[in-house]
């Protein structure tokens, strides 16, 4: 079936769609420069995804890429706990992946990953390709929530043809909580633009710490909160810091401020794109409780700008030979003891250090990389489950797509 592949498909344009549930963060990142790289590769791409979440960066986004899409931009009510809606939303998916005989059908994330898995436990005429992006992975183990998800994880992968992981922790996680996968598994890094490569300069008035991010329990601001804390109240040091970000636990996070008598000290500046966030201070801090393949590190990285982060996910991944500068998570005085030590160094040997992770990150972490190896997946795993029939339909639809 290899030969046969290689034969009638070896650079033919693909037919893909993309399923997500909300498209923020990260995982929407991931997805929509994944989308944008396969359709400069001339591929035939298609998005579906929530219209609950997202707001008008979201709407901003999409509408920026939807003249690309020939497959389609739909948008359909997705709540991120099960609902007898989703029953809607499985069905507007399995009709929107039906016309297409041997398309790929490439899921995000828990929730997206069960409207695109759950038909093929029944139905053989696409692949389905699954990215997990950390998801129902960052549930605590051993709790009601994690065993019931990691059961629904153990059906969806009889319907997965693909696993492509964004990082070898979760897939890790996925083989000891689930069990190891019967079909192609490749692990996949995320990877920014060349342009994310070129170094930020600081404000003349930056700050000296930076959190960037969404502000939800899982990132660890509130150990962060208390580790400033620790460095005002026991050091000579009067440190400030700039959050930039929205989310759920924004309010209770102020009141933590205000608590510590920091608001001085501390600002909330909002949601914000990454590289005008790292003009405004001078070393980034990620104290997150779980991460898989986080972009902000990938981003920091390539902006040069100095990192304080914990040693949880996939991060080590990212950090490689300098991995062992990160810390463990929820320990606020270790936090702080790294805060005051970042104080005290020179910074012409913070950046030096932030220039040797770039170029560590420039190895393997680039969108190109990234594209490359998914595709490449993708034509095996269709090697694998297709025709030779199929193939030839996939591959004439899709330059039919592509011309129009």
């Amino acid at each position: 079936m290899g030969n046969q592949f290689s034969d009638l498909l070896p650079n033919q344009p693909l037919a893909i769609i993309h399923v997500l549930r909300a498209p923020v963060g990260g995982l929407f990142r991931h997805v929509l420069d994944l989308a944008k790289a396969q359709i400069a590769d001339g591929h035939s791409v298609g998005i579906i995804c929530d219209t609950l979440t997202g707001g008008q960066v979201a709407q901003y986004a999409l509408a920026t890429i939807e003249p690309g899409l020939k497959l389609g931009l739909t948008r359909v009510p997705m709540k991120r706990n099960p609902s007898v809606e989703d029953i809607l939303a499985l069905r507007h998916v399995m009709q929107r992946t039906k016309p297409y005989p041997g398309i790929v059908i490439h899921s995000h994330g828990s929730k997206g990953g069960v409207y695109a898995r759950l038909p093929g436990l029944w139905s053989k005429n696409a692949v389905r390709a699954y990215t997990p992006h950390g998801g129902s992975f960052n549930y605590r183990p051993g709790s009601l929530v994690h065993k019931f998800y990691m059961k629904i994880e153990k059906l969806m992968s009889f319907g997965t043809d693909l696993f492509l992981f964004e990082s070898d922790f979760i897939r890790r996680c996925f083989i000891a909580e689930v069990g190891t996968p019967k079909c192609l598994v490749r692990t996949v890094m995320n990877g920014i633009s060349p342009a994310e490569f070129e170094p930020v300069i600081q404000n003349d008035d930056a700050a000296d710490f930076l959190y960037i991010g969404e502000l939800r329990a899982a990132k660890g601001i509130d150990t962060l909160i208390d580790a400033f804390s620790i460095v005002h109240t026991t050091t000579q040091w009067r440190p400030k810091m700039v959050m930039v970000g929205t989310g759920a636990d924004l309010a209770d996070l102020q009141k933590q401020v205000a608590d510590h008598q920091l608001s001085d000290y501390i600002s909330f500046a909002g949601g914000m794109p990454a590289r005008k966030a790292f003009a405004l201070a001078r070393v980034v801090v990620v104290p997150s409780r779980a991460e898989s393949m986080p972009y902000i590190l990938l981003e920091a990285a390539g902006a040069q700008i100095p990192i304080i982060s914990t040693n949880v996910g996939g991060i080590p991944e990212i950090f490689g030979p300098q991995a062992g500068r990160l810390i463990p998570c929820d320990q606020p005085q270790i936090l702080a003891q790294k805060l005051i030590q970042t104080l005290e160094t020179p910074r012409a040997a913070l950046l030096a250090e932030a220039a040797e992770l770039s170029a560590i990150v420039a190895k393997d972490f680039t969108i190109q990389h990234m594209l490359d190896t998914i595709i490449s997946a993708y034509r095996e795993a269709l090697a694998l489950k297709c025709s030779a029939p199929t193939i030839r339909g996939l591959a004439l639809n899709a330059q039919g797509e592509a011309k129009r």
